[in-house]
């Protein structure tokens, strides 16, 4: 797949920082893989591409549902190949990510309250129109597109022990976990108001959850695919939750060390670092996904 794909993403950097830059002691260096910097904001795009490299859109164009992040990289990935798209996104999606669908030529429609509710508009439009529906996370094409990130990771820093991963429907770290398996220690971090994989993994399956918090617009689905369980439930060695004031707090410091702006999602797995919620060992080579940036500089308390 990471060849398909790879003319029409980004190799976003991985740069290497100092734990004591954000006066943390756990760790000497840490490795920030700025997902960010894709073409849409996320890392999202991998998974849109895949779908509409791989299958045959049809007449009718591609639907999706999306917190904001992964219809914003369905029609970016639609606006490329002159495909039309439908998107639905429920009403806590934000502003900028709801402009940034519309400025890749999306047809957006608003859908409920959350998620689940976009997703349902998403399957009634596709079963009326034929359109080809490209599922943000539960989907074989969007998991190899999303293993991509795992690859590549792989070849930029390869001496990682462990990664932090942020997880909404788990496409994330389903397809990196795919790519490493056993090879590294993964670590799932959720908002405390949107705990669907811990969830999952207590009930042993996939499971509705609280679907809340500053997040909500792209790690708060309700449940996580099962495609993806299985993986997680064999890879994910933990899941650490965080507050929202947390994450407010992963994306300051963000900003402050690196001068990048990242929104709640984004920011979330470097959150369970910063707040000492994960506590890796002295020696520990510990890999952060910021994986999105859909998000303008003053909602972050930046500007």
């Amino acid at each position: 797949m990471e060849a398909v794909i790879r003319p029409h993403i980004r190799r976003t950097p991985v740069v290497e920082v100092s734990a004591a830059d954000f006066g943390l002691s756990c760790a000497g260096v840490l490795s920030f893989k700025l997902e960010l910097l894709q073409q849409s904001g996320s890392f999202k795009v991998r998974g849109a591409m895949a779908n509409l490299l791989t299958r045959s859109p049809p007449p009718a164009g591609v639907v999706a549902a999306s917190g904001g992040n992964h219809g914003v990289a369905v029609a970016f990935a639609a606006q490329r190949f002159k495909v039309p798209a439908k998107i639905f996104v429920p009403s806590v999606a934000s502003e900028t990510k709801m402009a940034r669908i519309k400025e890749f030529d999306g047809a957006l429609t608003i859908a409920g309250d959350r998620y689940a509710d976009a997703l349902s508009a998403s399957e009634i439009w596709a079963a009326e129109t034929g359109a080809m529906p490209v599922h943000a996370f539960d989907s074989i094409e969007t998991l190899l597109g999303q293993g991509t990130l795992g690859m590549e990771l792989n070849q930029q820093a390869p001496d990682l022990d462990t990664i932090l991963i942020a997880v909404g429907g788990g496409g994330l770290i389903g397809g990196v976990a795919s790519w490493y398996g056993s090879g590294v220690r993964l670590v799932g971090v959720e908002p405390q108001a949107a705990p669907t994989l811990s969830n999952a993994l207590k009930a042993g399956r996939p499971v509705d959850s609280e679907a809340g918090g500053i997040a909500a617009d792209s790690l708060a689905p309700r449940r996580v695919g099962d495609l993806m369980y299985p993986i997680a439930a064999r890879y994910v060695e933990s899941i650490v939750l965080v507050t929202d004031d947390e994450i407010r707090a992963a994306q300051r410091a963000l900003w402050k060390v690196l001068r990048v702006v990242a929104e709640p999602g984004g920011a979330a797995a470097f959150a369970a670092l910063l707040s000492g919620r994960y506590r890796p060992r002295q020696s520990e080579r510990v890999g952060v996904l910021v994986c999105g940036a859909n998000i303008e500089i003053a909602d972050c308390g930046h500007a």
